[in-house]
């Protein structure tokens, strides 16, 4: 029997990476893995408990999965982190800025030494898009520059770190998610951009790095001037075409999820997941409900049976995934005392190496009396982590002889026309990654710290320090620069006028 005739409909569960929904395998979910025989499931923040629960929710899916179970989730550093109890990695950009490839390739080691430890086998990073709008909503410090060579140099690095500790990475979002003003979770972005603008800039990393990525996530984006009909998930022209046979790429191709309104909304989760195959994927990502997952598995599997995808397709999938979980088994290493604190200490490094100085930007005089206005809360939008309380930004100034913290419910409806000329220094934290708008042109403050997205430091023209992010690592950072104690000298990898 040939490989392709090994295939049979009822395997196409295997192709298919699902979420679950507790902190703990339930047992209808593991009915329901093995019944579809799926060897994929992507972890979020509802499922990460305790260090020791994770530990034994991947021992249990494992088991019911098989031995070439693959266990994913999004740990890219910064802001999408979802293990937060694990040494917290610098955003992608913070690393940018700091420039060095080297520090790129230990942390990328680190990330994965911690993942691990849990039993996670498939991180889905680097990002390898390219920010070059200050417009974008979704990958803003997620990315490490605005050039090209800048990030195919440093994401290389990041990954053989990854690759070398024994996790796959999985490189994203292709072609390329830098120059969008729309987020895909919640609607259909469009570049416009012909195949030659493609290949000055987006497509550079992909193609460049192309051999030693294990896998790809693709784009929920339209890319007109290539394929006008279907975004780059669904699309043979972009993953069949260039990615498969132009470029050769025999790695996995994984859509990134279909749950997104980009796509479901536009094709739902049955014909999505047929056309993302049917396009060059190996692997959809299939989030929602039993019911849901359900729907595309169905689809798969009478997809296969009318001939609409054929076994040798499914074969083919089913040996990229193999191959991946062969070459990055679920492993749980112990990873306590010397290596971990180890680890620890090299992300605070790396944030610190990374904060970065516009226009001058200077602490204030300890004793010098300081306004400072940050927002309360801000909630997660379920792509990022929350970000930080008003009260560990209140914590930034506690070596201030006289730090007035003013907590506002929104940050952008700040109205400067308020704020008293009684003397004290202002301070304006931001901690949420909306651009500000128009509001923030009267702004004045006399210095501005950005903890998120550092896009904002084109809506306030003053004085302004850049953490790239808001983990530990870079509170301390940023902490240690007010008091005096660390200088900011990185340079920003993306224009900040």
């Amino acid at each position: 029997m040939t490989q392709a005739q090994d295939f049979r409909p009822e395997d196409a569960g295997q192709l298919v990476m699902v979420d679950i929904q507790g902190k703990t395998l339930d047992a209808a979910t593991a009915a329901f893995l093995r019944e579809h025989q799926i060897r994929a499931v992507c972890l979020f923040r509802k499922n990460l408990g305790t260090e020791d629960e994770v530990r034994q929710l991947t021992r249990d899916l494992r088991e019911v999965m098989g031995p070439h179970a693959l266990i994913g989730l999004d740990q890219e550093g910064g802001s999408v982190v979802r293990a937060t109890f694990l040494p917290q990695a610098p955003s992608a950009m913070a690393l940018g800025a700091a420039g060095d490839s080297e520090l790129c390739e230990r942390v990328g080691a680190a990330v994965a030494r911690g993942l691990r430890s849990i039993g996670v086998n498939w991180n889905f990073a680097p990002v390898l898009d390219i920010n070059n709008n200050p417009a974008n909503p979704v990958i803003a410090e997620r990315s490490f520059s605005e050039r090209a060579d800048d990030v195919t140099r440093l994401a290389g690095a990041w990954m053989w770190g990854s690759l070398r500790e024994g996790v796959a990475c999985c490189v994203k979002h292709f072609p390329g998610h830098g120059d969008t003003h729309v987020d895909s979770h919640l609607a259909l972005p469009t570049v416009d951009k012909s195949r030659a603008e493609l290949d000055a800039l987006e497509l550079r990393p992909f193609h460049a790095l192309r051999e030693i990525a294990p896998a790809v996530m693709t784009a929920h984006i339209v890319y007109p001037q290539i394929d006008p009909e279907y975004p780059a998930t669904l699309s043979a022209t972009l993953l069949g075409g260039i990615l498969r046979r132009e470029w050769g790429y025999d790695g996995v191709v994984i859509t990134d999820a279909l749950m997104m309104k980009a796509i479901c909304e536009r094709y739902g989760y049955d014909r999505a997941a047929v056309l993302a195959l049917q396009a060059g994927a190996d692997m959809i990502l299939a989030q929602g409900s039993l019911e849901e997952q359900g729907q595309s598995i169905r689809a798969l599997r009478e997809a296969f049976a009318r001939g609409d995808l054929t076994a040798a397709q499914g074969a083919r999938a089913r040996d990229r995934l193999d191959r991946l979980a062969r070459a990055y088994p679920v492993a749980h290493d112990d990873y306590a005392g010397a290596v971990r604190e180890a680890d620890g200490a090299l992300m605070a490094e790396a944030w610190a190496r990374g904060l970065a100085a516009l226009r001058a930007a200077k602490a204030p005089a300890l004793e010098a009396p300081i306004r400072v206005y940050v927002q309360t809360d801000v909630p997660t939008d379920m792509v990022s982590e929350a970000g930080p309380t008003g009260a560990q930004i209140a914590g930034l100034f506690s070596g201030f002889a006289d730090a007035e913290i003013v907590m506002l419910d929104d940050l952008l409806g700040l109205d400067w026309s308020q704020v008293p000329a009684d003397g004290r220094q202002t301070i304006v934290a931001s901690t949420h990654r909306m651009r500000y708008g128009a509001n923030a042109g009267a702004w004045q403050p006399d210095l501005h710290l950005v903890l998120w997205n550092p896009f904002q430091a084109l809506d306030v023209q003053g004085p302004t320090v850049i953490s790239w992010g808001y983990a530990d690592g870079a509170l301390a950072a940023l902490k240690s620069w007010l008091q005096g104690e660390l200088a900011a000298t990185a340079v920003a990898p993306v224009s900040l006028g």
